[in-house]
């Protein structure tokens, strides 16, 4: 009866790590990356440049550790797949999901930071004022974005994230965390923190977000 119990008790804890623990995905396989860059190279190299690394007015770089931190597969997959209407960024949904997803993984290869994807979109929705949130992002965002987010179609160095192709792909945390940390090398600086372009509150960058998803209901 003893040894009965501790045994129930070793499973009851065998089944919590098993739920609390998620082993991380298996790596590509040198094929699959092989493949990846060779269908990057063709479909998306003229744009992002060499090793994605992007080039300002043009196309962001999307070997950029914070974003490959805070981007999904599903995010990275759909904008492929889909494009970004309006925007320079054409679909590529002819290349099917198999080749799409070894682009991704390719992309996946040059991750410095660790996937905190998950963790990012279950962040809680934004609740804040959007007339607050345009006079900050008229002030703050709209020198590289636009004034309405057209981004590059605008004359601005900023992607177009007041465009459905954008906005209906990301979640409140992507958005959030994006403006938080900024991306490293780019001009897209962080906007929180004693050393931030801008030292933004928390409530004033749940105020930018709601203000943005409204961009894309104009």
């Amino acid at each position: 009866m003893f040894r009965d119990k501790w045994f129930r008790a070793g499973l009851a804890g065998l089944a919590l790590l098993a739920v609390g623990y998620a082993a991380p995905a298996d790596a590509a396989s040198p094929k699959t990356l092989k493949q990846g860059q060779e269908l990057f190279d063709e479909n998306c190299a003229v744009c992002h440049q060499e090793d994605a690394i992007g080039e300002p007015g043009l196309a962001p770089s999307l070997t950029n550790p914070e974003l490959l931190s805070v981007a999904s597969d599903k995010f990275f997959e759909a904008t492929i797949r889909d494009g970004r209407e309006d925007t320079s960024m054409m679909p590529f949904a002819h290349l099917g999901r198999s080749k799409v997803r070894a682009i991704v993984a390719y992309l996946r290869s040059h991750e410095k930071l660790p996937n905190r994807s998950a963790e990012v979109d279950a962040q809680p929705g934004a609740h804040g004022d959007p007339r607050l949130g345009e006079q900050w992002y008229n002030y703050i965002c709209s020198t590289c974005h636009g004034l309405d987010g057209d981004g590059y179609e605008a004359g601005g160095t900023g992607t177009a994230i007041g465009l459905p192709g954008f906005l209906n792909q990301v979640t409140d945390g992507f958005i959030r965390e994006t403006i938080k940390m900024g991306r490293s090398n780019t001009r897209m600086l962080g906007f929180q923190g004693p050393a931030a372009m801008a030292n933004l509150t928390d409530q004033e960058i749940e105020d930018i977000i709601v203000y943005l998803r409204t961009l894309s209901k104009n």
